[in-house]
């Protein structure tokens, strides 16, 4: 992962009796977004989310641009994971379908049959060449193409984070596009339909109160 510096100040060489401004490190952003973001995912993987952070250890949204800002960098970290698979999950749709991929995300997050990482629920079975999420083991390449969108799933990806998204899906722990019909649909208890995807429950889920809720009721 490189360091981003720019120059702060005149882009041309300073002029007589003028002194060169400093270099300004705008990874630091990234950085205080990242240690964040890890601190936010434990406590969600945790039970320990049901409770929003306070200011200060909530992510910003400058903190948040600043990770991955080309979305190019390696995907290990909690924000640039869920950014990223929301972005890929929901190609050119609207914000309830990128902020109900980021429920589900959220939603497996400590529950036994899920990693308890963000990075790990997107990754899982990948060794075995069976994602979860199907974008992960494509074979396409995972950098991201289109700045504006990726920058709206950054803001959604913090949001989630920070428990500041309502839980559109209802607590629903998978999803599926239209277009397809897998087996396991018809034995999982449908809890809503947002964009081009059903979204699901186990059924022995449906009537159980939640181990812990990561997303509370807040802006959207």
């Amino acid at each position: 992962m490189f360091a981003l510096c720019v120059l702060v100040g005149s882009a041309h060489a300073a002029g007589e009796g003028e002194r060169a401004k400093p270099a300004v490190r705008l990874d630091a952003g990234a950085e205080v977004a990242k240690s964040k973001a890890e601190t936010l995912e434990e406590k969600a993987s945790s039970d320990g989310a049901g409770v929003r952070p306070g200011p200060r250890e909530a992510i910003t949204p400058g903190e948040a641009q600043a990770v991955d800002p080309k979305g190019k960098e390696a995907m290990d970290d909690p924000l640039t994971c869920l950014a990223r698979s929301i972005y890929w999950e929901t190609k050119g749709e609207d914000v309830a379908a990128m902020q109900a991929v980021a429920n589900v995300v959220m939603n497996r997050l400590g529950q036994h049959e899920f990693p308890d990482t963000v990075c790990g629920v997107v990754k899982q079975g990948q060794e075995s060449g069976a994602c979860q999420f199907s974008w992960w083991c494509d074979g396409r390449p995972d950098d991201v193409a289109e700045p504006k969108p990726y920058a709206v799933a950054k803001e959604v990806a913090r949001k989630a984070l920070n428990g500041q998204l309502l839980d559109r899906t209802h607590g629903a722990t998978y999803f599926h596009h239209k277009r397809v019909t897998p087996r396991w649909s018809t034995i999982y208890t449908r809890t809503a339909t947002i964009g081009a995807h059903h979204f699901y429950k186990p059924p022995e889920a449906v009537d159980k109160p939640r181990r812990r809720s990561a997303l509370l009721g807040g802006s959207n």
